[in-house]
């Protein structure tokens, strides 16, 4: 009767041993390490310097979004360029104006969201770092034109392939899940700065052209990438529950 009695504990560590190593082995950091992890991006993207590279990756993400819808509404990607304050423009022909602006800002939090679920998946970390780093080539290569873009695209290039040579799947899960969090952070603070700007930038070149006001256009980008951190966060919620 006494042993019987003893099971249930051990059954109950057994349990909460193998749902720690479940998560281990699925890339999911628990809700504690999603924390830690989030104020840890937060505070990269507040330090100077430190910062200017992870501005430059969202920079890339949303012009390399206005491209992309670009080509898909019929248009033609002339180049891109890119600032080292974390400014940048894409320079294109035809294609829809509407869908076209939208889509900077809103891709930029998709990219972010994108790269945390790959970063949930360590059998095929080393090839999403990969194809990561041959995108970034790729746009180089189809639309760099000028020294200035081409240097920032070779150093998020070396962002991306230089974890490579980390020997444990642990850390280059935990770093790509970083970028991810700092891109969709950067995605969340970047349309805020078009609330200050007159007579320019995407918001008001959307409102131009549908009547509806900048700081709504503004306001459905930040609702975007606030919904972006809400669905990782329940990616590791709903890991930690099972």
């Amino acid at each position: 009767m006494l042993e019987h009695q003893q099971k249930p504990p051990r059954s109950t560590s057994r349990f909460s041993s193998s749902k720690l190593t479940g998560l281990a082995a699925s890339g999911v950091p628990s809700r504690g390490l999603f924390i830690i992890e989030l104020v840890v991006a937060l505070l990269i993207t507040r330090i100077p310097y430190l910062s200017v590279p992870f501005k430059w990756l969202e920079s890339y993400f949303h012009e390399l979004s206005h491209g992309i819808a670009t080509i898909l509404s019929s248009g033609v990607v002339s180049h891109i360029q890119l600032f080292p304050n974390g400014a940048g423009f894409c320079f294109s022909q035809g294609g829809s104006p509407m869908l076209i602006g939208f889509a900077g800002y809103f891709g930029a939090a998709c990219w972010g969201y994108l790269i945390y679920l790959l970063a949930t998946w360590p059998k095929g970390i080393r090839v999403s770092f990969a194809l990561l780093g041959a995108l970034v080539v790729l746009s180089g290569l189809l639309w760099g034109r000028d020294i200035l873009t081409l240097a920032i695209l070779a150093v998020l290039t070396i962002i991306l392939l230089l974890p490579l040579k980390l020997s444990q799947n642990k850390m280059l899960t935990q770093f790509l899940r970083i970028i991810g969090l700092m891109i969709m952070l950067n995605a969340l603070a970047s349309p805020t700065v078009l609330l200050g700007l007159d007579g320019q930038g995407d918001a008001v070149m959307l409102a131009e052209r549908s009547w509806i006001p900048a700081w709504i256009w503004v306001g459905l980008w930040l609702l975007t990438s606030a919904c972006a951190l809400y669905f990782a966060w329940r990616r590791v919620d709903n890991a930690a529950s099972r």
